[in-house]
């Protein structure tokens, strides 16, 4: 019997991107007893109404408010019942056969909790893109990388990484994720509100013993910055503060003490350099981001301890800790030039 996939795309004022990428992700998307749902975070825009005219066969849920990509998927999916969830970006083009590959290779093994297609960039083809790329990693100050991409270096796609196979995080602009296990560990953390909620929905699971997988038989293509800029301060923001969220939820007591004192100085360096580069408002952002972490502290600590309940609760194996790169990404990026995944040394 063929799995239920439910392919839901959160908008928020984005009819652009769904009369630019919608009608692509119909055409592409012919898996048996699959459904394409729109999940709408309140938009004040007419995306809606344009929906509802243009593709009357696609399912609508509503939000009743905006409460970020985590809140919103979190919303949205108490509603859907599937096997399968398929959460896209609205700025995603897919390709034939996209969910078929990924379906079947997460079947082959039921410890597969989530998987993430090939992401290459919209506008440059050939490259790799920065959300996600060929699969997402960590090192062991929390920083995030992908092959295929470190920092603001994307590799261009050669073949180098079309070999399937775990990694640490799949990119939410295309998470394939089995919908029972998304409820059982709470989905995402509506805290985070937007970035790098996906990492820590993919650390809980890795924590429980699941793997996160990459399928380079599918790929899609990523415009990337739909919703915030690169350079936007609130972005910058965000992801200081999440990705100090994401390390005191989810590594144990003892690490974090060496890990914080480290980071302590990363971000203080972070903002350093903003700051003699003239670009106040990043430096601004980061040093509200750091403030907001460590003044809600408390909270991420019972949320860790929350986390060590439900590993005892549900745990099936030991933490999953394939994927984590166990030296500094930093280093190894501005100190020694490494650029390429493929040339670290795990």
């Amino acid at each position: 019997m063929q799995p239920k996939i439910s392919v839901v795309i959160l908008n928020y004022n984005g009819k652009n991107w769904l009369q630019q990428f919608l009608p692509n992700v119909i055409a592409n998307t012919t898996y048996p007893n699959t459904e394409i749902i729109v999940a709408d975070n309140a938009s004040t825009d007419d995306s809606i109404a344009f929906i509802k005219q243009t593709f009357p066969q696609i399912r609508v849920v509503i939000n009743e408010k905006n409460s970020g990509y985590a809140g919103g998927y979190n919303e949205a999916l108490k509603q859907i019942e599937s096997d399968y969830y398929v959460l896209l970006n609205s700025d995603v083009e897919v390709t034939s056969d996209w969910i078929k590959q990924v379906i079947n290779y997460m079947q082959q093994d039921e410890l597969i909790a989530a998987c993430q297609p090939k992401i290459l960039s919209f506008h440059e083809r050939n490259k790799f893109e920065y959300a996600g790329a060929a699969g997402g990693f960590i090192d062991k100050y929390g920083y995030p990388l992908c092959r295929g991409r470190i920092f603001d270096t994307c590799e261009e796609d050669t073949g180098q990484y079309n070999s399937s196979g775990e990694i640490f995080w799949a990119s939410g602009a295309c998470l394939f994720i089995k919908a029972d296990l998304f409820h059982q560990v709470g989905g995402f953390d509506a805290d985070f509100f937007a970035h790098m909620e996906e990492i820590d929905l993919c650390w809980r699971l890795k924590n429980l013993g699941y793997k996160i997988c990459y399928c380079a038989d599918s790929t899609v293509y990523h415009v990337g910055g739909g919703t915030l800029e690169k350079s936007n301060p609130k972005k910058t923001f965000l992801n200081f503060r999440n990705n100090r969220i994401l390390l005191q939820k989810n590594k144990n007591e003892k690490e974090l003490v060496s890990i914080n004192s480290t980071r302590n100085k990363l971000d203080k360096l972070a903002e350093l350099v903003a700051q003699l580069k003239g670009n106040n408002a990043e430096a601004t952002a980061i040093q509200q981001g750091i403030a907001e972490f460590q003044s809600t502290i408390q909270k991420w600590n019972n949320k860790r301890k929350q986390n060590e309940t439900l590993q005892k609760d549900f745990t099936i194996g030991l933490p999953n800790k394939i994927g984590i790169f166990e030296h500094s990404i930093i280093w190894n990026y501005y100190i020694k030039g490494i650029k390429k995944f493929s040339q670290l040394k795990f």
